[in-house]
């Protein structure tokens, strides 16, 4: 079950880290191409999202892997269940739901990792 978690930490962190690097980097016009939502939402808010997604993604892998304030892995797996629940309302307020969908899966995965650094498998 570890390597099942440290596989599902490592696929998270990198969607994650991605969508960080985007959404904290492009401008708001090349970011609108493939995530057309950002145009209704103000600058600074998209830069938040991509930094917290970024930090999560870093909170999932640094931790666990060097064994320092391991805690905060299964917290930042909390974090983004949080922020895909949170993202999937803001979805269904659009009627943007193939995006709810991805926002679901990329949830259970999170959730998954929470449980299983909180409670059985914790490092």
């Amino acid at each position: 079950m570890n390597v099942s978690l440290w596989v599902l930490q490592v696929l998270l962190a990198a969607m994650f880290a991605m969508a960080g690097v985007m959404k904290s980097t492009q401008p708001i016009p090349k970011l609108a191409g493939s995530l057309p939502y950002v145009k209704d939402l103000p600058v600074g808010t998209v830069r938040l999202i991509g930094v917290a997604e970024l930090a999560a993604a870093l909170g999932l892998i640094l931790p666990a892997a060097t064994g320092i304030a391991t805690i905060l892995t299964p917290l930042a797996a909390t974090g983004l269940v949080v922020t895909m629940v949170l993202a999937a309302g803001f979805h269904a307020r659009r009627g943007e739901y193939s995006a709810i969908a991805f926002n679901a899966v990329l949830l259970l995965l999170a959730a998954v990792v929470a449980w299983g650094r909180f409670g059985p498998h914790s490092l």
